[in-house]
């Protein structure tokens, strides 16, 4: 568990599920993903998260906000797909009632400082669309750099996509 001045990122709970499922079939939120999901489509990221979480001590975490206890999403290192295949790989995903308070670059950053204090990586890379600039706005506030070399086009994304295109950022450990 890693704990914030406002926020607990943790492993996932059953209770989780309910308010992910709805963050998930939220447009808005899935607007760069892919379509909303259904309930059984999340209840399976939450299954990989938590096989994660088992097999390797670490996954996308659910992240809960102190005050009340009010689940935000997640946001959390996972061994990368891709052009990061095995790499860490940084992430979040958050409610809509909860985007521009600061909250996943928070979680991100707490999230940074425990792979740093934890694992003996040395780099951990974020992946996203152009197109998502909120997103890779946060990974340059985070002070990762996007590597031009790493742009891909998804290989689970449909060709005539506007998703299909995808960049690749990485931020070093620190010295």
């Amino acid at each position: 568990m890693i704990t914030t001045e406002r926020l607990i990122v943790r492993p996932w709970r059953d209770s989780d599920r309910a308010p992910f499922a709805a963050l998930n079939q939220d447009a808005e939120v899935r607007r760069y993903l892919g379509p909303p999901q259904t309930r059984a489509e999340s209840d399976a990221a939450v299954d990989r998260m938590v096989a994660l979480q088992e097999s390797v001590g670490y996954c996308f975490w659910a992240v809960e906000r102190r005050a009340d206890g009010a689940f935000l999403g997640f946001c959390g290192i996972k061994p990368g797909r891709w052009p990061i295949e095995d790499l860490p790989e940084i992430g979040w995903r958050l409610g809509r009632p909860y985007w521009g308070e600061g909250y996943a670059r928070e979680a991100a950053a707490a999230c940074l400082d425990w792979a740093w204090a934890t694992r003996d990586w040395p780099h951990v890379y974020a992946i996203t669309v152009p197109a998502n600039r909120a997103s890779w706005g946060l990974m340059e506030r985070l002070g990762m750099e996007r590597l031009a070399a790493g742009d891909f086009d998804h290989p689970d994304v449909p060709d005539d996509s506007p998703l299909k295109h995808h960049i690749t950022y990485r931020i070093a450990r620190p010295a």
